[in-house]
């Protein structure tokens, strides 16, 4: 593990990928290769639960559970499921998770993945602790329920922490709970999630300094908001053990978000070798019963070109 004591008397800015124990870009044989996935926040308004506390469903639809979300995907041809953790049930337990893996191989849905809101760039300290035996629980249900990665954040630093602080925590954290989730068999993708990770050097560097397999990047299409986000997805790219659309970007200074360019973020994937689930994450304001169906079948002919 990287000292703390090394990034606090270094620039994140300054760090050099030689500087770091570092992992290599992932090298998959054969060709590129991407499946269909549809995460459950494209349909986050109408779950029941919601981070633990129940939410009036959208549309006064008739409130969603996890499992509704599955049947969805297998009744719309869609391969995989991201079993987003915040629309759990708060008292999810094994029991649970046995059935609800039961129930996605009886409809033929495989599970591509979790995801926890974490923060890891929190001072040291309970706050921190607590994120970290959170993201610890949720490596547990992703194992029992099948689940082979967990989208995991850095976070953002407090006012009163210096970059290198947070950086340092972060890095820390997430070490302890990889070697944790390797013993599991499931993947961490750190995510471009803004906070110390905004840029894709800093991202890159810290996935780099991961001691670990199952480290990876969690590559979301629609979260840096640079001058040229694609030649920054591009970064990326080559550590990505996930990846999310979004169906708009944001460029740094614009007023208003453009139109994804799926063709061209493909090809960036298919440039890197990128093998694996291509999940859509839909945050635009369109219903989603509507939209997301449609863009499923955008979608497939792209991905099996």
């Amino acid at each position: 593990m990287i000292s703390r004591r090394h990034f606090l008397s270094t620039s994140l800015g300054a760090l050099t990928v030689t500087s770091l124990p570092a992992i290599e870009p992932i090298k998959r044989p054969g060709k590129s290769r991407m499946q269909l996935g549809v995460a459950a926040y494209s349909f986050r308004e109408y779950f029941q639960w919601m981070r633990d506390k129940e939410q009036k469903p959208k549309s006064d639809r008739k409130p969603w559970s996890i499992t509704d979300f599955v049947d969805w995907c297998a009744d719309n041809n869609v391969p995989g499921a991201e079993l987003t953790s915040y629309f759990f049930p708060p008292d999810v337990n094994e029991a649970y998770l046995l059935e609800l893996k039961r129930h996605c191989y009886l409809r033929g849905v495989q599970i591509a993945g979790t995801a926890v809101g974490n923060n890891f760039a929190l001072p040291k300290g309970d706050k921190l602790n607590e994120q970290i035996a959170y993201t610890k629980k949720w490596i547990d249900h992703a194992a029992t329920m099948g689940a082979p990665h967990i989208r995991v954040f850095a976070g953002a630093k407090e006012k009163s922490m210096s970059e290198e602080e947070a950086v340092a925590n972060c890095l820390e954290a997430y070490q302890e709970c990889l070697d944790y989730a390797g013993k599991k068999g499931v993947f961490l993708g750190l995510e471009n999630h803004g906070g110390i990770v905004a840029l894709p050097d800093n991202l890159v560097k810290m996935v780099q300094a991961a001691k670990s397999p199952w480290a990876g990047i969690n590559l979301d299409s629609g979260n840096f908001h640079t001058a040229d986000p694609y030649a920054d997805l591009a970064k990326i790219a080559p550590y990505a053990v996930n990846v999310q659309l979004k169906m708009e970007i944001k460029r740094e200074g614009a007023k208003e978000a453009e139109p994804s360019d799926v063709k061209r973020l493909l090809q960036i994937l298919r440039d890197a070798n990128y093998q694996g689930w291509f999940t859509l994450e839909f945050e635009t304001k369109e219903d989603p019963f509507v939209k997301v169906p449609e863009i499923c079948d955008m979608l497939r002919p792209l991905l099996a070109s």
